[in-house]
């Protein structure tokens, strides 16, 4: 479980701005991607956490900025843990281009896990903590 997560996605013409690159707000889009696709790998997958009575909300994300990805390009969307609390979790995200060292965008997630019946927080459940074993900071 120490092996880092990546999921890859392709930019599509819709998420290019009139500069011909992704616009800012698609990377959020792509980390909560990668999120769900990092539980539903490493479980409980986002089903699962619902049928369970817990979910996540984003309370917290920041990125920066380093290179453009541009129409079409393969990318590879690096997640890990790198801090587990009592009712929260962040997640660092790495964006490269599929095959590519350079890091084009990182990003950082802070969520929470809230009860589905709206009562609030709850605490990280097991084996939600258990997915998110080891922390691995990425930057």
């Amino acid at each position: 479980m120490g092996e880092i997560f990546t999921y890859r996605t392709s930019v599509r013409y819709l998420e290019t701005d009139q500069q011909g690159v992704v616009f800012n707000m698609w990377y959020l889009g792509y980390f909560d991607e990668a999120m769900n696709a990092y539980l539903d790998a490493r479980g409980p997958g986002y089903a699962e956490m619902i049928a369970r009575g817990y979910d996540v909300q984003l309370v917290h994300s920041e990125l920066d900025w380093r290179a453009a990805l541009r129409w079409q390009d393969d990318a590879e969307i690096a997640v890990s843990p790198s801090r587990i609390g009592t009712t929260s979790f962040t997640l660092d995200f790495a964006v490269r281009l599929a095959g590519e060292d350079d890091v084009r965008v990182t990003g950082r997630t802070v969520y929470v896990v809230v009860a589905t019946d709206g009562s609030g927080k709850r605490e990280v459940p097991p084996e939600m903590r258990a997915a998110l074993e080891p922390v691995t900071p990425l930057f």
